[in-house]
């Protein structure tokens, strides 16, 4: 397990970088707290699919009871400015207001919190502008896929106070909560291996064919959209089918990876990889992508003054061939914990038997179930209101009442960030990855990653 020091210098971010972020965040967080009758109320930024098909019924399952409500949309498309609008008010069957931006909507003053579910690289910074205007936030992840935005979004938090659930929803997940308190209990020892898989067979997973043609510059802010990117021209894939090309997303790892190494870090509790190396490619879906459609990455945990303590994550990742699914699976020297079937059992541990003969200890693992209802990975596009993230939702619902830090925090959002700033480096230089504390930064041949 990682030790006290190293989360302490980790959650330093680079100690000048958050020395200013130590205001009184208990005061601010007591003065924020509601009512109990005092009704919520709620802006969607990015009226997408993920945000109607997923986020949007999840809010709704529970406003009632929570005495929340929908006010306002904010798109900068035309279409889904004015589509998100009628399916919101359709939903809640109250008024909702469509807005043009973001400067308008928190211009607004009956807006108290967000939903943000826009394009991978946009997440971080409409999360500062969000609570930088005095609103909690509920924000898909990744978090960030730069290590600037990350530190950026962090700091930002810290500063106001403001509650920010992260997208990752297994925080919330009943299984792996029970995953997490077996883990720290220490009957299933110490983690030596990790196995990770998500793989399905779809090619046009992320294309948008449908609806690209329907996009015109003139309906949209295109500027708006790049935020502080490097402008280029305009370009309609680039905007509905930004998973597919960098620098907008990096596709496997923004999209996929950061549910899967949030638990490593969850259950281990190593903030971050003390290395990433991978390798992959484009291998059978050539339709002008630039991210890859197959991908492994093997990821090193340990403190970084002990090699002889740790263990490896071994993740893999395809489009082009379904077999294997999504796979969780930890591995102790008595056994497994298999997400997947949400169980633990004595496989492949060592035996009482076989510890005797070599004088070793034991810890054969009894077999036992973490969930009554077992319920599979969802690897299509459309998850719906699904039970995880309904529950990740209401843990942020009920945390914008209480002012209590929710399960998938800014710290778990700025975790998954640094190992998927490493993943992405590894990919773009195929050298070997690693991560300075002290500095937080990404660095790569002994220097820094840009």
């Amino acid at each position: 397990m990682a030790v006290n020091s190293d989360r302490r210098e980790f959650l330093k971010v680079g100690g000048a970088a958050l020395a200013a972020t130590v205001v009184s965040r208990s005061a601010t967080s007591y003065a924020s707290i509601l009512g109990a009758n005092d009704r919520v109320r709620v802006g969607v930024v990015g009226c997408g699919d993920r945000m109607k098909q997923a986020l949007i019924p999840s809010f709704q399952q529970h406003a009632k009871e929570l005495n929340f409500e929908f006010v306002a949309v904010s798109d900068i498309w035309n279409r889904r400015r004015d589509e998100g609008a009628a399916f919101v008010q359709k939903m809640s069957g109250s008024p909702v207001v469509a807005v043009r931006n973001n400067d308008e909507l928190y211009a607004r003053k009956d807006i108290d919190a967000v939903l943000i579910a826009t394009a991978d690289f946009q997440h971080a910074q409409h999360g500062i502008e969000a609570v930088k205007a005095g609103r909690d936030a509920y924000v898909e992840k990744p978090t960030a896929h730069k290590m600037e935005d990350a530190r950026n979004f962090l700091a930002a938090v810290k500063q106001t106070g403001k509650i920010v659930q992260v997208g990752t929803q297994r925080r919330s997940t009943p299984s792996y909560q029970r995953a997490y308190e077996y883990i720290k209990s220490g009957k299933f020892g110490d983690i030596v291996m990790v196995e990770m898989t998500w793989n399905v067979n779809q090619p046009g997973r992320w294309r948008r064919p449908d609806v690209v043609p329907l996009l015109k510059e003139q309906d949209t802010d295109w500027k708006r959209y790049l935020l502080n990117y490097p402008y280029e021209p305009f370009d309609a894939r680039k905007y509905l089918e930004f998973r597919l090309f960098w620098p907008y997303s990096s596709g496997i790892p923004d999209q996929w990876l950061v549910h899967q190494i949030d638990t490593v870090h969850w259950f281990s509790g190593y903030p971050h990889p003390r290395s990433v190396v991978a390798n992959g490619g484009n291998y059978l879906w050539h339709d002008g992508r630039k991210n890859w459609d197959t991908m492994t990455a093997v990821f090193d945990y340990g403190p970084e003054d002990d090699l002889t303590k740790g263990f490896q994550v071994q993740y893999s990742s395809r489009f082009t061939n379904s077999a294997g699914g999504v796979k969780e699976l930890y591995y102790s020297n008595g056994g497994m914990l298999d997400m997947d079937k949400q169980r633990v059992t004595p496989e492949g541990g060592l035996s009482a038997k076989s510890a005797a003969e070599m004088k070793m200890p034991a810890n054969e693992l009894a077999s036992f179930s973490l969930s009554e209802n077992v319920q599979k990975a969802e690897t299509s596009a459309n998850t719906g209101a699904d039970p995880e993230t309904s529950a990740n939702m209401r843990n942020w619902m009920e945390c914008v009442r209480s002012r209590k830090t929710p399960n998938a925090s800014i710290e778990a959002g700025y975790s998954h960030s640094v190992a998927l700033c490493m993943n992405i480096a590894a990919i773009q230089t195929g050298q070997k990855v690693t991560f300075n504390d002290k500095t937080q930064q990404v660095m790569v041949g002994g220097k820094v990653y840009a």
